[in-house]
């Protein structure tokens, strides 16, 4: 069978709509979305930063968070809103290339923190006389540079995995951003794709890192209903609580989406439901963590409240 390979030197992504008005809509939206998600995790980052009090683990590993969250929806929103403005949907092939190694990179290095998280908090709560010899400042450092080299290798071997194939197709994206299982929807037919076998192995490993922290919460459950008085329960359950929240909602998005690239034909479904796992864990992430965190909101308060303070000190000296 002679099979038409192509050369492409750019794919086009699809809008969210063809109606001039709902792309200017959609690109209103998605800057607020992003203004927020920048506005949250850049707060996270600046209190875990000056406040002396938010210096423990727990809030270095949360400012690294922030901060992956930052560079994750930077990939795809800023260059979509100014799709839905200038009306233009191409990008290049190296453009597309770098998109692709960029969501596996921070997508990967997101995951191996959270499971660094979850170790952290097991260390807190079940060993705590332990905790600051295990969990100093070296040790936290180099578990960081280790979710970040796993991320850098994720997005190396699927990047290369993605792009190894030859494209038959049209250069057509179904997508607002480029997206490997769609790019391999254009693949020649009959063609054995490594990705699909990294895909299903990269699956395997993350199912297998998932179990790993289970079974650490199972251990800090048991550990947490040990404690004598019901206020430290609650106390302590509450250290843990954002992450679990984080994680089943990094997991849920990621979820929807496959199910909905397997299971649903319609393609404007399926560029909303990629919304779940691009946009809503970064933007949503702060949230989660700031909500009910004393820490956070007195570290917030004392910000704001030394602002107050420098302002009112300003107009004196010009009175």
């Amino acid at each position: 069978m002679l099979i038409n390979m192509r050369n492409f030197t750019e794919f086009l992504l699809t809008g969210f709509s063809g109606d001039w008005v709902l792309q200017k809509v959609y690109a209103t939206l998605f800057s607020l979305v992003y203004l927020a998600a920048l506005t949250g995790n850049l707060l996270i980052i600046a209190l875990t930063t000056i406040d002396q009090h938010l210096q423990s683990p727990l809030y270095f590993f949360l400012k690294n968070l922030s901060f992956i969250d930052i560079c994750y929806i930077s990939v795809t929103v800023p260059r979509s809103i100014g799709n839905c403005l200038m009306n233009v949907y191409s990008i290049s092939f190296l453009g597309c290339a770098l998109q692709v190694f960029l969501l596996f990179v921070f997508g990967g290095t997101e995951y191996a923190l959270l499971l660094v998280m979850s170790y952290d908090r097991y260390a807190a709560i079940c060993h705590p006389l332990h905790y600051e010899a295990v969990m100093n400042r070296g040790s936290c450092t180099r578990m960081v540079a280790a979710s970040w080299l796993a991320g850098c290798f994720y997005g190396t071997v699927h990047v290369a995995g993605t792009f190894s194939i030859h494209f038959c197709e049209d250069n057509q994206v179904h997508q607002f951003f480029c997206e490997a299982p769609l790019l391999l929807n254009l693949s020649c037919p009959g063609e054995p794709i490594l990705e699909y076998k990294l895909i299903i192995a990269s699956c395997v490993f993350l199912f297998m890192c998932f179990i790993v922290m289970l079974v650490s919460y199972v251990h800090i459950f048991s550990a947490v209903l040990k404690i004598p008085s019901s206020k430290g329960r609650v106390k302590t359950l509450s250290t843990c609580l954002p992450h679990i929240a984080v994680v089943m909602l990094f997991l849920f998005s990621g979820s929807v989406t496959y199910l909905a690239e397997n299971f649903i034909t319609s393609s404007s479904l399926k560029v909303l439901t990629s919304v779940f796992y691009t946009v809503l864990p970064p933007t949503v992430n702060p949230v989660i963590y700031s909500l009910r965190n004393q820490d956070l909101q007195a570290a917030l308060g004392n910000m704001i409240a030394g602002k107050m303070l420098g302002f009112s000190f300003q107009l004196r000296c010009k009175v």
